[in-house]
């Protein structure tokens, strides 16, 4: 059987190494073309320069010159034009993937989860607007049909997430049933980070601003994680603009809030960000990333550190941290009066199944759904992804 992939306009045969764009060939030369595959074969896995070096030079001693020449008239041949970024990713330090990947049959049709197919086909666009404050935020908006609006959590970058393999399955797959509008909220992504006042109001005000840049008069709003207190503080602020409520790994009451062992933990972590979140040793974030996907592969364990200092500074992020510490909504749960699904992941390692429980308990006429699984984030593999999106689904008919 033929070896042929899809992603965007293109598609590849590798047995025939051959690349076609809207039926169009591609010319590439002889060692694109065998980069090009292998990356292909690797399925959306990191390719380190040793293998391209192996594979595509066998037996001869080239710099790596050779390899940037060659993967910077790929991503010309392969340019996104409208997405306004490569189908070609580099992972610092460790080599280059091909995002947007679907394999393809010798009849043409797709294999695999039709969700893979589409993801390739779907663009985001990304804005700026301002708080009242003057906080420039980044927002963005992907796919088409009735809105859904997405609270910002810990941590986002609209470029990074949509192209991760922690976040791209999950706002892939919401991007595919609606037009998806997400942000990164002040201190971190593509928002200004030199702000003061982190805070559950601030977020809540980050969120009132991108919804009144878009101008979305009446929606579904998701909250994962601490998005989940802001959604709740929003839901109950403008009742009238939120038809449905969504919470997913969410708390009510902040870590620093739960105990005074938790408190001083919660400190200790601070701390530890402070000084070490920056460096190039992943081995301060890696703490973190052990607690959010404990079932991480390697590959996505490595996205998720980078997503890290990626998204925000330092100070940032400690700063940010300690404010999700001090998060109490317990007080507006019994206020939330739009339809509200709640789901947390049975052995979440970082927010307890019972902080799920205890919000759902909390709001009038919740629905809680106890997913399988111990990371905090789902992960592509899992079967929770499939079992979030068909929640989502049902709960927005009903």
């Amino acid at each position: 059987m033929s070896e042929k992939f899809g992603f965007g306009p293109f598609l590849l045969d590798c047995e025939r190494r051959e690349l076609s764009q809207d039926g169009v060939r591609v010319p590439l030369g002889g060692r694109a073309m065998e980069i090009l595959c292998e990356l292909a074969s690797a399925r959306g896995d990191v390719v380190s320069k040793d293998r391209l070096f192996e594979r595509v030079w066998p037996g001869l001693s080239v710099e790596d010159g050779n390899i940037h020449v060659h993967i910077s008239g790929l991503r010309k041949a392969l340019d996104d034009g409208a997405a306004g970024q490569s189908f070609i990713v580099t992972v610092p330090g460790r080599g280059y993937r091909l995002i947007g990947l679907h394999a393809m049959s010798d009849s043409g049709g797709q294999q695999g989860d039709r969700r893979d197919a589409v993801r390739s086909q779907i663009d985001q666009k990304i804005d700026y607007c301002r708080t009242s404050e003057g906080v420039r935020l980044a927002y963005a908006t992907a796919g088409s049909g009735p809105p859904l609006v997405k609270a910002a959590n810990w941590l986002n970058h609209l470029e990074y997430d949509w192209e991760s393999p922690v976040w791209q399955h999950v706002v892939h797959g919401l991007a595919q049933r609606h037009t998806l509008i997400r942000y990164d909220a002040r201190g971190n992504g593509m928002s200004d980070w030199d702000v003061e006042g982190l805070s559950l109001e601030a977020w809540v005000s980050d969120l009132e601003t991108v919804v009144d840049a878009v101008g979305a008069e009446r929606f579904p709003l998701l909250g994962a994680s601490q998005g989940c207190a802001v959604s709740i503080a929003y839901a109950v602020r403008h009742p009238e603009r939120v038809s449905h409520l969504i919470l997913y790994g969410g708390f009510a009451l902040g870590e620093a809030r739960r105990s005074p062992e938790k408190k001083q933990l919660h400190a200790a972590m601070a701390t530890l960000m402070r000084h070490g979140w920056g460096s190039d040793n992943p081995a301060f974030r890696q703490m973190f990333t052990a607690q959010f996907m404990p079932g991480a592969t390697p590959d996505q364990a490595a996205f998720f550190n980078e997503l890290q200092r990626r998204t925000t500074s330092p100070d940032c992020a400690a700063r940010n941290f300690e404010a999700a510490g001090q998060i109490d909504v317990s007080d507006l749960l019994g206020k939330v009066t739009m339809p509200t699904l709640v789901m947390h992941a049975r052995g979440d390692a970082r927010v307890p199944v019972e902080s799920g429980r205890s919000l759902a308990a909390g709001i009038p006429g919740a629905r809680f759904v106890a997913l399988e699984g111990q990371n905090h984030l789902f992960l592509e593999h899992e079967a929770a992804r499939d079992r979030f999106f068909e929640e989502i689904d049902l709960f927005l008919k009903s």
